[in-house]
């Protein structure tokens, strides 16, 4: 069963095309990463999908309901989480301030003047587990200002599943890492995202062939090729548009 259908999917920008009749398909459960050459169309695509942008043409549907034309916030409420290609936390608040936030919203909570949820004594157990998960325990009270990058992306992919999503969209969630720091990151990301959906756009070979299930190459703003991993890497048309003769330490 598809979680995720994109239909003839097009978008531009000013006049200039972007997305040719893209029909992505994401099946409920995979890991699912989209590849491609710098200009293909990746993060448009992100975008499209989470209520960024509105396509020009085409349709968007999730769990079988159409959501062509909604909002962000519209979307995480039905259960669609996204992480961004440069950092987007709560730069103020602290590392667990931050995931507390994504805690309240799953469970439909708003701050008011009349409730104090240092109070919650059940959110804050739930709170500390998270961090306890993610290896951010020790950072509990810092700033996410004062986070290390490695962290600090650490933290973002977490909140972006705080809210307990039945789909979460990563976009380049290992961008700038060391190795030690990506091999750490894919770590976290396969712990949190299991028996969960994922989109992630990745240029991190290595980091795509170890986490995916299914990729889908996009190619000037459309489709080239959908398949599992060993099959991408050996299609000739893939090698000659994207990956050369890249060897993936999987």
């Amino acid at each position: 069963m598809n979680i995720l259908e994109t239909k003839g999917l097009y978008h531009d920008f000013s006049g200039l095309q972007v997305l040719f009749g893209v029909n992505l398909e994401v099946r409920e459960g995979e890991r699912h990463a989209i590849i491609g050459p710098n200009g293909a169309g990746k993060t448009t695509l992100f975008n499209v999908i989470t209520g960024t942008y509105e396509p020009s043409r085409g349709d968007v549907y999730f769990k079988g309901q159409k959501i062509t034309g909604f909002k962000p916030h519209q979307l995480a409420r039905i259960g669609m989480g996204r992480s961004f290609q440069i950092t987007s936390t709560f730069q103020k608040l602290t590392t667990f301030q931050n995931i507390r936030m994504g805690i309240l919203s799953k469970r439909g909570i708003r701050f008011n003047l009349f409730q104090r949820v240092d109070k919650m004594s059940g959110i804050t157990r739930e709170t500390d587990a998270v961090l306890d998960r993610i290896n951010l325990t020790g950072e509990r009270d810092f700033p996410a200002s004062l986070l290390s990058y490695g962290k600090h992306r650490s933290l973002e992919v977490s909140l972006a599943m705080s809210t307990d999503p039945d789909l979460v969209l990563l976009d380049e969630p290992t961008a700038g890492m060391s190795k030690d720091e990506t091999h750490n990151a894919v770590q976290l990301i396969r712990r949190l995202t299991e028996g969960k959906t994922m989109i992630i756009v990745e240029h991190d070979m290595d980091v795509v062939f170890s986490l995916a299930d299914r990729i889908t190459v996009l190619h000037h703003g459309e489709i080239l090729a959908v398949g599992p991993p060993n099959e991408i890497k050996d299609n000739q048309e893939v090698k000659d548009a994207y990956l050369g003769d890249l060897v993936v330490e999987v």
